[in-house]
């Protein structure tokens, strides 16, 4: 069966191409994952929007109607870096609804992936960072709700820490927290994680993969996950316009294979989100992107 990826046309907000949130590499991911036979009919499934109540166990409620009324102060929209219009707001609730079909996919078949997710900045009270809601957070609050997943791991490999993961989901047991990132990018303010390992500017692939492959084992170690939701930002590059680390093409692979092989391996399922990316060069973020999921099918 070909790795099951989730989807959506609307997960491209329709940003100006100058703008720094590359909207544009949504569709583009999607170019490079058809012209690479990754996403034939059999392989496709089209996101829902998350329902209010599902947004509404990770983040506050007044918060969710602020959003999907597209009424968020200016205030909190300046924090998340663009207005949230009718547009971002469907796009918000849709890339969070792919992330907990994604996780639904893979505790069906061990692995899938969502072509959007890892907005790991909104906090339980606002969003930040170019992140409005918090997909990893809210598809590990709906799967412990539903009792389809008991004990939960996320792996956040973006170069920013995943403070607002952090924040939401601190006091939740059930769910372990590991984030890492580059020491000295944003946020400022971080937010402790159940572990975090903070890197040096200009790491490069032989540093970077030689401390994941002493962590992993330690992860495994830590309980019988049900679940593993691996944020795999491509803004570890040396290219990236926000990264400031330094791992090449060879090792954003070496780092993916590293994570998913390892956990299944172990027979845990794995969900994959892209989390971020940022360059004036679309489609060259857009094959960074397609990595992770040439990576996942070789597990499919």
């Amino acid at each position: 069966m070909p790795l099951q990826i989730v989807h959506h046309p609307d997960y491209d907000a329709g940003f100006a191409t100058s703008h720094r949130f590359p909207m544009s590499k949504y569709p583009l991911l999607m170019e490079t994952l058809r012209a690479r036979g990754l996403a034939g009919a059999g392989a496709l499934n089209t996101a829902e929007p998350a329902p209010a109540s599902w947004l509404k166990l990770a983040h506050a409620a007044d918060y969710v109607e602020q959003v999907i009324s597209c009424s968020v102060p200016e205030k909190i929209e300046r924090e998340i870096g663009f207005p949230v219009g009718p547009r971002v707001s469907l796009r918000a609730q849709l890339a969070t609804g792919g992330t907990v079909a994604a996780a639904r996919l893979a505790l069906r078949h061990g692995i899938a992936c969502n072509t959007a997710g890892g907005s790991h900045h909104a906090r339980r009270a606002q969003g930040a960072g170019f992140c409005t809601f918090n997909d990893v957070a809210v598809a590990s609050l709906v799967l412990l709700e539903e009792g389809a997943a008991h004990n939960i791991l996320v792996v956040d490999l973006d170069v920013h820490q995943g403070d607002g993961t952090a924040d939401i989901l601190g006091d939740e047991p059930r769910v372990f927290t590991f984030s890492m990132h580059g020491e000295r990018n944003y946020p400022v303010r971080k937010i402790a994680s159940d572990l975090d390992v903070a890197l040096p500017d200009g790491t490069g692939d032989a540093a970077y993969v030689e401390r994941l492959d002493s962590i992993l084992p330690e992860l495994s170690a830590g309980a019988r996950w049900d679940i593993v939701f691996y944020n795999a930002g491509i803004d570890v590059h040396a290219e990236d316009r926000l990264g400031r680390l330094s791992l090449s093409d060879k090792g954003l692979r070496a780092r993916d294979r590293m994570v998913v092989g390892h956990f299944r391996a172990l027979g845990i399922p794995v969900c994959g989100v892209i989390g971020g990316g940022y360059s004036i060069d679309v489609p060259a973020l857009a094959a960074r992107h397609a990595v992770l999921f040439e990576v996942a099918s070789g597990y499919a």
